[in-house]
């Protein structure tokens, strides 16, 4: 089996996995757009990383290491900014000392 051949096989695996996450997240804890990218992020991280441990060339890992710290970020932000917009639900804690 060639790389080509391997790094398209890693390349599906990555794109239905990243599909069943993004339809197996609730979405009652997040919005569907945010727990979708967060998902769909995850899986690219190690799509990246399985994917950079085929390359030859110098230039090949160079792509692959800037597309993992892209992707890296991306999943990073992404918590951030749900972490962020659950915590608008949740009230300050004043309410909930109140009798």
């Amino acid at each position: 089996m060639s790389r080509e051949t391997i790094l398209i096989l890693v390349f599906i695996a990555a794109t239905l996995i990243g599909y069943k996450l993004i339809n197996s997240v609730p979405s009652l804890l997040h919005t569907p757009l945010m727990s979708g990218m967060n998902a769909l992020s995850g899986v690219t991280v190690l799509g990246c990383m399985a994917a950079m441990g085929f390359a030859l060339s110098p230039a090949s890992r160079v792509l692959g290491i800037i597309s993992i710290v892209c992707a890296t970020v991306n999943v990073v932000a992404g918590f951030s900014v749900t972490d962020r917009m659950l915590n608008m639900f949740r009230g300050s804690k004043k309410e909930d000392e109140e009798p």
